[in-house]
This record gives C-alpha cells, sequence and structure tokens, in this order.
C-alpha cells in the first residue's frame, strides 16, 4: 500500500479534486512489485516508523527484517526485528541511503518485500526500479509515479490534464532569463520561482516585482544547483497567505484507492511545515 499526498491552495480546490476521485478511484494504480503473499519483510528505515511497521507485521504473522549503522545498534526496532543486520557507520549516505548495502541484506535475508518507511529511500526511484529487478516487491509507489510526483512541472502537468485545479503559472522547457522573466510579467507579481525538483522548502524565491525578479530567479537557481543538482525553475502565482491542504489518498496494485480525508499543514516556517491538523478546518 502507498500513501499519495496532494496539497491545494483552497478549499475549493480539495472538493474539486475529492468528487473527481470519487468518479475515476478504480484507475489509480500505486503499488509496484510481484504478488503472493509476504512473508518477510525488510524495514529499510529506523526509529518509530520502523517499530510501527514491524507491530504491523507481526499482527499479520509477518516476519520482520531490520538494518542498523553503529549509532543504531542498541535501537528499539533492532531489539524487535525477528532478524537485525548492521549496514555501516553511521552517516545516512553509508547506511540507511546505500541502496547497494539494502539489496544485498533484503537478498541474503530472503526477504519477499522492503517497506521503506519514510524519508531516506522512500522516494528515490532508482531504488524503487533496482527492487523490482531483483524481484523484491517494493511497498510503494512504482517508480514512474514516484519520479512523475517528484517533478513538479511533469506533476502540474499530469493535474492539468486530469482536470484538478492548480495554481497558474509557466511550467515550460525555455529556461532562458528572458523567457521566465516575461511569463512571470504575464502572471502578475507577486510570483514564486520554484526548482522543479525541489523538496524541504528549498529553492523557493518570491519575486514582488520586475526589478527584483533576475537577483531571485538567480538565488533559487544557486540552492537548487547545491541541493538537487538541478536549476530547472517554474514560475507560478504566490498565494499571499494560503491554506495548505493535503489529501490522503491510499491505494493498492489492484486500483483500489481510499480517500482517507485531509489535513491542514497552514503553520509553517520557511515553507516547512510545523504543525498538521487533522481534519482540516473549513
Amino acid at each position: 500500500m502507498a500513501a499519495v499526498i496532494l496539497s491545494f491552495p483552497t478549499l475549493q480546490g480539495l472538493r474539486v479534486f475529492t468528487q473527481k476521485l470519487s468518479w475515476t478511484k478504480r484507475g489509480v494504480r500505486l503499488v509496484s512489485g510481484g504478488v503472493g503473499r509476504i512473508e518477510k519483510v525488510l524495514i529499510a528505515n529506523r526509529g518509530e516508523i520502523a517499530c510501527r511497521v514491524m507491530r504491523t507485521a507481526k499482527k499479520m504473522g509477518v516476519r520482520s527484517v531490520a538494518v542498523y549503522s553503529d549509532a543504531d545498534r542498541h535501537s528499539m526496532h533492532v531489539a524487535m526485528a525477528d532478524e537485525a543486520y548492521h549496514i555501516g557507520p553511521p552517516p545516512s549516505q553509508q547506511s540507511y541511503l546505500s541502496m547497494e548495502k539494502v539489496l544485498e541484506v533484503a537478498k541474503k535475508s530472503g526477504s519477499h518485500a522492503v517497506h521503506p518507511g519514510y524519508g531516506f529511500l522512500s522516494e528515490n526511484t532508482e531504488f524503487a526500479e533496482a527492487c523490482k529487478q531483483e524481484g523484491i516487491i517494493f511497498i510503494g509507489p512504482p517508480s514512474s509515479a514516484i519520479r512523475d510526483m517528484g517533478i513538479k512541472s511533469t506533476s502540474k502537468h499530469i493535474m492539468s490534464a486530469a482536470g484538478v485545479p492548480i495554481i497558474g503559472g509557466y511550467h515550460g522547457e525555455d529556461q532562458s532569463n528572458e523567457r521566465l522573466q516575461a511569463e512571470a510579467a504575464q502572471i502578475g507579481y507577486p510570483v514564486m520561482i520554484k526548482a522543479v525538483r525541489g523538496g524541504g522548502g528549498k529553492g523557493m524565491r518570491i519575486a514582488r516585482s520586475d526589478s527584483d525578479f533576475l537577483e531571485q530567479l538567480e538565488s533559487a537557481r544557486r540552492e537548487a544547483r547545491k541541493s538537487f543538482n538541478d536549476d530547472v525553475m517554474l514560475v507560478e502565482k504566490f498565494v499571499e497567505d494560503p491554506r495548505h491542504v493535503e489529501v490522503q489518498v491510499f491505494g493498492d496494485m489492484h486500483g483500489n484507492a481510499v480517500y482517507l480525508f485531509e489535513r491542514d499543514c497552514s503553520v509553517q516556517r520557511r515553507h516547512q511545515k510545523i504543525i498538521e491538523e487533522a481534519p482540516g478546518g473549513e
């Protein structure tokens, strides 16, 4: 199973989407991998999320496999698992983010599936595809969905084609300063400049006038190159004092999907959520 989060600038946009979901839910495909019963699952994570997955696995009669770095040798998730394997030193790049090490443990332990939890490898298209190539079920979206939803320009094209309301703006291939500035003027200031492969509040700048657009554009590009090794940008209308409402959708590989209501994530600092409230208020 996999959760997909969709954000809307207005509650009206959320209502339109949920109406459309009821018409098209049978066409949602969110989980990749093989078929058949999972008897052993590797949890490629640590901390509370790993423990929660293990508790559920135990209730379902599924054996759990933990991985841990030197820093987590005595952590709760290691003690809770049926099997535990050391995968490296404390830096995550050498342990929890190492696809090769995680897959090696998955094969060595005879795990039928990998549950990535959140963070780390959970949104890594290469890892999801590598699991598939090894015949291991990746408990999450297929690599194509991770890729498409991870690239903001692509996801906006998909949402627009599906008739889902989106914020007006430009997310085309022409990335010249002149084209982006012209699009910003047409959209109308203030505008948000946003890295298409961005996340975590990085690669985002607000331009409030034509005179400061190029400065903000270059600042966003620098941060995007440093953080994501990519500086492709989109420009969209900046929404003043928005409500950040997310819709929770849970689906499986058979096309079944269920809407799990929404949560309000409007309280933020530096474009990062501080508090999430459910259900979202009117």
